[in-house]
Order: C-alpha cells, then sequence, then structure tokens
C-alpha cells in the first residue's frame, strides 16, 4: 500500500463518519418536526385512540428494522411514520400538560436538550466501549417496563419519581451508546435506524422530564 493511500484511508473515514453524521442528525430533526405535527393533529384525541397510534407507530419501526437494508427511500419513509404515529400516540398526554401548565412542557424540552447535548456529547467523544454499558441499560429498561406496569396496579410511594429517574439514568447511558454508534459506524444506509434510536431516546427522556417537572399539575 503506498503512503497516499495510507493517508487517503483515516481521511475518507472520517469523510463517511460525518456525513452520517450529518445525516442522521438532519433525519432525527426532521422526524421530531414530523412527531410535533401530529401530536398537534391529535391533540383532541382521547387516550384510546393514543394506545392505537402506538401499537400502529410500533409496526412501523418493526418494518423500519427490515427496509434499512432494502430501500433507502422506503426506511426514511417509514422513519417519518414512525415519528408522526408517536407524535399522534402522546397527543393526548402533552394535551394535558398544555393544559394544566403550558411551562412544563417549555420546561422539559429545555432540559432534554440539554441532557441529550449532554450524554450524546460524551458518548461521540469517548474511546471507551460503551456496549456492556449498553446491554445493561437495556435490561434494565425491561425491569422498568415491568416496574411501570406494577405501578399501575399498586401504590407505591413516590413510585412515579423512582420510575422518572431510574428511566432517565437508563436513557443516559443509552443516549451514550447511540451517539458512540454514530461515531463508529460509517455505512451510510444505517442513518434512518440511527435516527429512529436517537429520536427514541429523545422523546424518552422528554416525556420521563415532563413527569418530572409536571407533578403537580
Amino acid at each position: 500500500m503506498s503512503y497516499a493511500e495510507r493517508v487517503s484511508q483515516p481521511v475518507l473515514a472520517r469523510d463517511a463518519t460525518r456525513a452520517l453524521f450529518g445525516q442522521t442528525m438532519g433525519l432525527v430533526a426532521a422526524t421530531t418536526g414530523v412527531f410535533a405535527l401530529g401530536a398537534y393533529l391529535g391533540r383532541d384525541m382521547s387516550y384510546g385512540w393514543g394506545w392505537v397510534f402506538f401499537i400502529a407507530a410500533f409496526g412501523a419501526l418493526l418494518a423500519l428494522n427490515v427496509a434499512v437494508q432494502r430501500s433507502e427511500g422506503l426506511a426514511i419513509t417509514l422513519l417519518f411514520a414512525f415519528g408522526g404515529l408517536m407524535g399522534l400516540a402522546t397527543a393526548p398526554t402533552l394535551a394535558y400538560y398544555a393544559d394544566a401548565n403550558p411551562q412544563v412542557l417549555w420546561q422539559a424540552g429545555g432540559a432534554t436538550a440539554l441532557f441529550v447535548a449532554g450524554c450524546g456529547a460524551f458518548g461521540y467523544s469517548t474511546r471507551r466501549d460503551l456496549s456492556m454499558i449498553a446491554r445493561v441499560c437495556f435490561w434494565a429498561l425491561i425491569a422498568l417496563i415491568v416496574f411501570g406496569v406494577v405501578l399501575i396496579f399498586v401504590q407505591i410511594p413516590n413510585g412515579s419519581l423512582i420510575y422518572a429517574i431510574l428511566g432517565l439514568v437508563i436513557f443516559a447511558g443509552l443516549t451514550a451508546f447511540d451517539f458512540q454508534r454514530l461515531r463508529q459506524t460509517q455505512d451510510i444506509r444505517t442513518a434512518p435506524i440511527l435516527a429512529a434510536s436517537i429520536f427514541l431516546d429523545i422523546l424518552n427522556v422528554f416525556l420521563l422530564l415532563l413527569s418530572l417537572f409536571g407533578r403537580d399539575s
């Protein structure tokens, strides 16, 4: 291998990483916009319809995982569909807070931006392998979901506060890991699925912070 080839390989890798980062974050921003549109359109819906759209969003996410290696256009379409359906699914909850205390939405939004920026910067810049942390966070998330189901039927003192704090700890790890994947991956075709993961991190952090800031609403 010539000297020019040895020098060009790291440069090309960095270019590919930057291109993937730009496209992924652009897709995250667009998906967030579609989410906001869905939340606005569904502001008068009942919680029952919210569950229907949540199931539909889950289906779109599964389809996205299949389509990402087959068709970039289809994958992006499914990503936007997922964002819009999640907006419709969470619309009743967001509408409740908007009526009770609109300031809470802005507080949660600002805190989410700082939270994700901090965790994302750490994950993107660290040289430490975060895959083990991600595996621990994944199983912790499963346990948290079970805990959330228990809270529906069992009254636990400060249960919702415990749930929110544990959730934020878990998503701090998952957010850092997703941004590390964004730095380590060079395949531009993975942009839609990486965008979906980061969008889910942002959405979950926002909803958890919303529940914390809106506890008295």
